[in-house]
């Protein structure tokens, strides 16, 4: 890795070793900030904080080697990133302001892809993790973790079957003690569409019928216009010496008639005329059948007011002004489909009721085979850890897994007994730990020293190596609390660890660091910060030197010196 800007490191490049690489430093010295560069570049939180200060962004770069047909490599082609000679190039920009920039292969990702690639790339374990592990979720996390498709396969099955169980549960919940109101709501809608129904609303029917009350209101004045029209248009009965319009036009087209054959012009005139006498003619006749037609009964408009106010009820109760009597109508329409919702409830609850009865009898088998799983591999991850804890200088510790339920009368039956239940399943799990014969197994973080602690928590982790499928594994001094013999049963456990695999180990104790196929050391220079020699590979002498102020303070110990060396030759030896 090259990390440049990242908290004290100004300008640093890490070569990690295939096999075990420790890497030590005073404290403060910037080691945590290697741990912080993988934590990046595997697609973690991007903190402006850790932007060196006066620098416009950090930037980690990692070279992974890797097989074209890993996991990891594949993923990465899919996201268009290309192997350079066997590696993946990876990485990440984080910029005082905050932002975040990740590159995978030469081509520019989302940060996600960097979290997707880590699952197949490196495991983590520090600190953090242990505390979490104490933790009994965390701890039943990590058992179905160590099962694998034992467990995985029934508690994905599971999973869905209780989450459609909670939806069921709820709208059968939602539904029954929600009876009364949705009673009162039927008991409503019901009043409702019989009182639109007695009415009989037609759509449009408000707006014609305010038009005829119009006319009707007005009936007199009506007619005795289009008479005086009519009359004007097309003479007086009672008047025989009157002057119309019709009779006037008849008179002008007659005059042209007569003299049209002496100027085309005049008859064009004359023929316009004639249409004007047919125009006069049409309108007067209209005229004399709308007076003929209008209906002045008083009767008729009592009746056409009397549909009005019905109307204007329902409109007021259940439209619009501005929609009318058409909003009435939907409103009819959306009720109706409502009230088919709320009269078949008892229908719907006896479906629902029937399948939630169905899912709990499928949760008790699942959870049967989540149980039995569950304990089938508890027995082989504790007999696992026991094993390694003999090899940390613990060899009389015994660790079980105790795999139990919390019966619980709403709950589901599993081993003919009805026990609590949640999305994953009816099982606690928790560690616990005999730290000698005689002893009785207490939960881990009551029954174990510190350094005890320190140990189960190292031993906890190395199985779980053991179980995952990665090429990396970085340990962030989980060998804190450790020391004596004990640490050097640590390192030489990592150091058999690395044999299979690639291991990082961020240490404080040299019995750890002599174990290593490579140490680097992590120094700053006077004026704080790590540059690209401040990260560097330590061999013969000046390792010993780093060893000696490991174990005593200083490098020229003529004592330490010689421990040094000690630790050194006891690494050396496979035995």
């Amino acid at each position: 890795m090259r990390i440049r800007s990242l908290g004290v490191i100004d300008d640093a490049v890490v070569e990690l070793s295939p096999g075990f690489t420790a890497v030590t430093g005073e404290t403060g010295a910037g080691k945590t900030m290697v741990v912080t560069s993988l934590g990046l570049l595997l697609g973690g939180r991007a903190d402006p904080a850790l932007v060196r200060i006066g620098a416009k962004a950090a930037v980690v770069e990692g070279r992974i080697v890797m097989r074209p047909d890993a996991p990891a490599a594949l993923r990465a082609e899919e996201a268009g990133a290309e192997l350079d000679d066997g590696a993946l190039l990876i990485s990440r920009t984080v910029s005082a302001e905050g932002r975040s920039r990740a590159h995978v292969g030469g081509r520019s990702v989302p940060v996600g892809l960097l979290a997707e690639l880590a699952d197949d790339l490196v495991a983590v374990h520090g600190q953090t993790d242990q505390q979490g592990l104490l933790r009994p979720a965390r701890q039943r996390q990590a058992l179905d973790r160590y099962a694998g498709d034992a467990v995985a396969v029934p508690l994905e099955k599971y999973a869905a079957a209780h989450r459609r169980l909670r939806a069921v549960a709820g709208e059968l919940e939602e539904i029954t003690t929600r009876a009364r109101e949705r009673a009162q709501e039927a008991d409503l809608l019901r009043f409702g569409l019989d009182e639109i129904a007695a009415v009989e609303p037609l759509s449009g029917e408000d707006t014609e019928l305010a038009a005829e009350a119009e006319r009707l209101g007005h009936a007199e004045s009506l007619s005795s216009a289009a008479q005086v029209a009519h009359a004007a248009l097309a003479g007086n009965v009672e008047d025989p010496e009157g002057v119309d319009a019709g009779a006037l036009v008849a008179g002008a087209h007659r005059a042209l008639e007569s003299v049209r054959s002496h100027d085309p012009a005049l008859g064009a005139l004359a023929e316009r005329i004639g249409e004007l006498g047919i125009l006069l003619g049409d309108v007067a006749g209209e005229l004399a059948g709308y007076a003929d037609d209008l209906d002045a009964d008083p009767l008729r408009l009592a009746a056409v007011e009397e549909r009005r106010a019905a109307l204007t009820q329902l409109i007021r109760k259940y439209g619009s002004a501005d929609n009318g009597v058409d909003s009435v109508l939907e409103w009819a329409e959306r009720g109706s489909v409502r009230l088919l919702e709320l009269d078949g409830d008892d229908e719907r609850i006896d479906e629902l009721t029937a399948e939630r009865d169905g899912l709990r009898l499928e949760l008790s088998a699942l959870a049967q085979a989540l149980t039995d799983a569950r304990g089938e591999a508890a027995t082989r991850f504790a007999s696992a850890v026991t094993e390694e804890l003999a090899s940390l200088a613990m060899p009389h510790a015994r660790v079980t897994i105790d795999v139990r339920q919390t019966e619980d009368p709403d709950g589901v039956e599993v081993g003919g007994r009805l026990v609590a239940y949640g999305p994953s399943g009816v099982d606690e799990v928790e560690l616990l730990l005999a730290p000698h014969p005689g002893a009785q197994p207490r939960p881990i973080a009551k029954g174990a020293s510190g350094g005890e602690l320190s140990r189960v928590m190292l031993a906890v982790e190395v199985v779980f190596a053991g179980s995952d499928p990665v090429p990396t594994y970085l340990f962030d001094e989980v060998d804190a609390g450790v020391g004596g013999k004990a640490a050097v049963e640590v390192g030489r456990r990592l150091a058999k660890l690395a044999k299979s695999a690639q291991v990082v180990v961020v240490t404080h104790l040299p019995q750890v660091a002599a174990f290593a196929d490579r140490q680097l050391l992590v120094e700053k220079t006077n004026d704080g910060s790590v540059t690209r020699s401040g990260v560097t590979v330590l061999e013969g002498e000046a390792r010993i030197r780093e060893l000696s102020r490991m174990l005593a303070g200083h490098e020229d110990s003529a004592s330490a010196r010689a421990h040094a060396e000690e630790l050194l030759a006891a690494a050396r030896d496979p035995e």
